[in-house]
């Protein structure tokens, strides 16, 4: 009989990703009112040393599928060992963080559990009927309470940034099941030859608690310096609109929105952005919103905590000036 609550562990570079741990935290916490255990999936090559820092950050249970063949996240392959995982758990909950990889794996776990998925998530809550998945929909228009899940685990994806990370408990430990990968040609169809970083950007935009992004009020590629310097200032991270990436001034590594990315920082400044549905839909759960807009009729203004009117041009560099005088001071 499926109990407990499993979650995917996901690791960058040596170090688990921000959402790993907010998912521990919301896991235990459900996990505890079920009464059973917290299990974490932890794949890749050369992370041992992690499931240490699950234990210690509520994790009763590690499934550790470290190899070689895991180095880079390739579709196949994760899906495969996650999956193998899963049946051998045998969770009654599985959570996944929103991200890139969060996104392509759980559908593809879905489909091949026979269950159901509720994606993008920005709350779970047991409910009568089991797990209650509270996810914006129509481009974050409504917001949904969606439950009743067919099948055995419930699936759901769940936006960075929008739970509390799982308080550390030093010494605690977790107990850890290794698992053996085996990979057949079908899973091995891909394979990574190089990952070329972007030069530059510091803070992972999905991950951010502060993000700066400029939009067709920039006017070009050469004024999001001013931009830059105020998310540097603030500790940030860059992000744009559509129109400022299809214009070209920008990568579209830092799109915000409905073609995006979707974001849920503490602090984000929209500047020289209009507010159209798209965008709005990637950053519309951000804790506070400040838009700084010489149009006083735009629609940022409509969902933005805190609204400068005037040229962005005058405003971002007196802003960048003051937070780095306060900073100093």
């Amino acid at each position: 009989m499926a109990q407990g609550v499993l979650i995917y562990a996901e690791a960058r570079e040596g170090r688990l990703r921000k959402v790993t741990l907010e998912l521990a935290g919301k896991g235990a916490e459900l996990a505890a009112k079920r009464g059973e255990p917290l299990a974490a999936a932890l794949l890749g090559s050369g992370v041992e040393p992690l499931a240490k820092v699950l234990g210690e950050h509520g994790v009763d249970v590690v499934y550790l599928a470290d190899d070689p063949a895991l180095k880079n996240y390739t579709t196949d392959a994760y899906a495969r060992v996650l999956t193998d995982i899963t049946r051998a758990a045998d969770p009654a909950l599985l959570f996944l963080g929103a991200t890139a990889i969060g996104r392509d794996l759980a559908p593809r776990l879905a489909a091949r559990l026979g269950c159901g998925l509720a994606s993008d998530c920005v709350a779970l809550e047991l409910g009568a009927d089991g797990l209650r998945a509270t996810r914006p929909v129509f481009a974050g228009k409504v917001v949904a309470e969606v439950g009743g899940f067919k099948g055995s685990p419930c699936v759901a994806t769940v936006r960075p940034n929008v739970l509390p990370p799982a308080a550390r408990q030093e010494g605690r430990a977790a107990e850890v099941r290794r698992v053996t990968v085996t990979l057949d040609a079908a899973d091995r169809r891909t394979a990574v030859a190089e990952v070329i970083k972007a030069a530059g950007e510091v803070v992972d935009l999905a991950e951010a608690d502060i993000i700066v992004s400029g939009g067709r009020g920039m006017k070009g590629p050469e004024n999001f310096g001013i931009i830059a310097d105020l998310a540097k200032a603030l500790g940030g991270a860059v992000g744009a609109s559509r129109a400022a990436v299809d214009a070209g001034w920008i990568e579209h590594s830092h799109q915000v929105g409905q073609t995006g990315k979707t974001v849920s920082p503490t602090l984000y400044i929209a500047c020289g952005i209009s507010g159209a549905v798209q965008h709005l839909a990637g950053m519309s759960s951000s804790k506070c919103i400040v838009a700084v807009n010489k149009d006083p009729e735009a629609a940022i203004f409509k969902v933005a905590d805190y609204g400068i009117v005037g040229d962005l041009f005058q405003v971002l560099p007196a802003l960048t000036a003051e937070v780095k005088r306060l900073r100093e001071g």
